[in-house]
């Protein structure tokens, strides 16, 4: 941690904010952290992603392919691509997460994040350094539910069979996904990943956040991850409106195809969440996100409701059934 901590002191004075006064932020579910730097009356942000564990990389190729399209992500002021430290553009304290919470206008900053994922998918051209969002990746998160979760509301290690009787049923699945127009996938889009900055008007007010993730794949899925927030209650109405929002924009789009593909996105990405949360706790001490364990439970069956994912509701029916739908124990790491 020493050794750390000098290297980030020398980032830092090579970038002419060895002065600065250093306020960290709270920590999430990565291994990056994240400081803010206060000199002479002005801020930046420090993120501090140390290698192997992550990678600044992908983070600045994205906030470029942003950056060129328009919108708000945070501008990099200096980098250390190697020891994985990056100076950025301090968008402040008003994420959505906050501002929702002090009583903002909830339609409007939907709104606002709705037609930000609108200009993604008009103004984005294929980039060739994005990953694809392919069957192997989707797959590999789905199994987190059989990986994590059912072992540890049954005590037991899923079985090989039911294991690959999940996977067949997520490959047959998987197609219906890809039947829309694919476009730049910020995968994390929801509230505590987006922000109001002041001072800027029309899309640029949206500040983007936590971004390193992105992939070419289905026009959907961050919808689904606006709208099928798994630490908020999105109301029902509002979700309703904030689809009919984006979907109005794409007239020729194939409504029974972009349906489908929500609805499976929508489960396989609450299936995956589930599996995390659960490996949160059990592998890394952090139980505090198994409290939205229920509320992703509420959204799979939501999901589930799609006449395109009734074998996957027989499946969870017989080997998660509604009782086993419960938030896992707390153990610590093994």
């Amino acid at each position: 941690m020493a050794d750390r901590d000098a290297r980030c002191a020398a980032f830092l004075a090579a970038a002419g904010w060895g002065d600065a006064v250093r306020r960290p932020l709270p920590g999430d579910a990565s291994f990056r952290r994240y400081v803010r730097l206060e000199r002479k009356g002005a801020t930046a942000m420090l993120m501090d992603a140390p290698p192997p564990m992550e990678n600044v990389r992908p983070f600045l190729a994205v906030a470029r392919l942003l950056h060129g399209i328009g919108l708000s992500a945070p501008r990099i002021d200096a980098a250390d691509v190697v020891a994985g430290l990056l100076l950025l553009e301090d968008f402040g304290d008003d994420t959505y997460t906050r501002l929702l919470a002090a009583g903002a206008d909830e339609a409007a900053l939907y709104a606002l994040a709705v037609d930000v994922l609108i200009a993604v998918n008009r103004r984005f051209a294929v980039a060739p350094e994005l990953p694809s969002y392919d069957e192997a990746r989707l797959l590999a998160e789905a199994a987190l539910l059989v990986d994590w979760y059912l072992p540890a509301v049954t005590g037991t290690p899923a079985d090989p069979a039911v294991r690959e009787s999940y996977l067949a049923l997520w490959r047959a699945l998987l197609p219906r996904a890809h039947a829309v127009p694919e476009t730049l996938v910020l995968r994390d889009y929801h509230v505590d990943n987006l922000m109001r900055l002041s001072g800027r008007e029309a899309l640029a007010s949206c500040g983007l956040l936590d971004f390193q993730d992105a992939v070419l794949g289905p026009m959907s899925y961050d919808l689904v991850s606006l709208l099928e927030d798994a630490r908020r209650d999105v109301p029902a109405a509002l979700g309703a409106a904030m689809r009919a929002r984006f979907l109005d924009a794409f007239p020729g789009l194939d409504r029974d195809a972009f349906d489908a593909s929500y609805a499976v996105l929508g489960a396989q990405r609450n299936c995956k969440i589930v599996g995390i949360f659960t490996r949160l706790s059990v592998r890394d001490g952090k139980p505090q996100y198994l409290a939205h364990i229920p509320r992703l439970w509420r959204l799979i069956e939501q999901d589930l409701r799609h006449p395109d994912l009734a074998p996957l509701a027989r499946w969870l029916d017989r080997h998660v059934p509604r009782e086993r739908r419960l938030v896992p124990p707390r153990r610590p790491a093994a």
